[in-house]
């Protein structure tokens, strides 16, 4: 968790049905995501849908205007929701450790015998660069209630350190949200 922001509103713990939202073109992805969530939040007693089960598949395929939307928030008034939760990844970034980075500075000045010196151990170790990705993600609570626009409830930045499993990571991204809702009383059921 990078960094989170949540609304003072006391009612933000009232929630009782949420719509959970993986925003992405990869459906698999979506799936994976959209079901760990949904199963750990109904494992704190918070009835949660996963979009794919909710909306037809032509909801994404098209941009919604206005009009659409409040059609939409309608339907989810009407169908019991009170909340939505929507992520996604907001970039991706590739990193390099420290001492990778401080190799290849190094190997761009100094002279023979200081470059020799600071790498020989690379003849007895693993010399391949330390680089690796990092996801940052975004996720936000909005409620869907009577009265109140849309309005955040709660918003969270996490970032994903070089993800090699669908499935560990989203289970790690989902173990960090529900902490973290937990930490910030967000749904009162835990």
């Amino acid at each position: 968790m990078i960094e989170q922001w949540k609304n003072p509103d006391p009612n933000i713990s009232k929630i009782n049905k949420v719509l959970v939202i993986g925003i992405t073109h990869n459906l698999q992805t979506k799936r994976i995501f959209e079901l760990g969530l949904v199963n750990a939040l109904e494992k704190k007693g918070v009835r949660a849908v996963k979009s794919v089960d909710f909306f037809e598949k032509s909801f994404t395929e098209v941009q919604k205007t206005e009009e659409q939307l409040n059609e939409i928030e309608n339907q989810l008034i009407n169908a019991g929701f009170d909340s939505v939760l929507f992520t996604t990844v907001t970039g991706l970034e590739n990193k390099m450790t420290t001492i990778q980075s401080f190799k290849e500075v190094n190997s761009t000045f100094g002279n023979f015998r200081d470059y020799y010196y600071d790498n020989q151990h690379l003849f007895y170790e693993d010399s391949n660069p330390q680089v690796y990705q990092v996801y940052h993600t975004e996720t936000a609570l909005y409620c869907v209630c009577p009265g109140k626009e849309r309005e955040l409830l709660w918003q969270g930045f996490i970032d994903i350190v070089d993800p090699y499993k669908m499935e560990q990571s989203v289970s790690d991204y989902v173990k960090v949200l529900m902490r973290e809702f937990k930490k910030q009383e967000i749904f009162v059921n835990d």
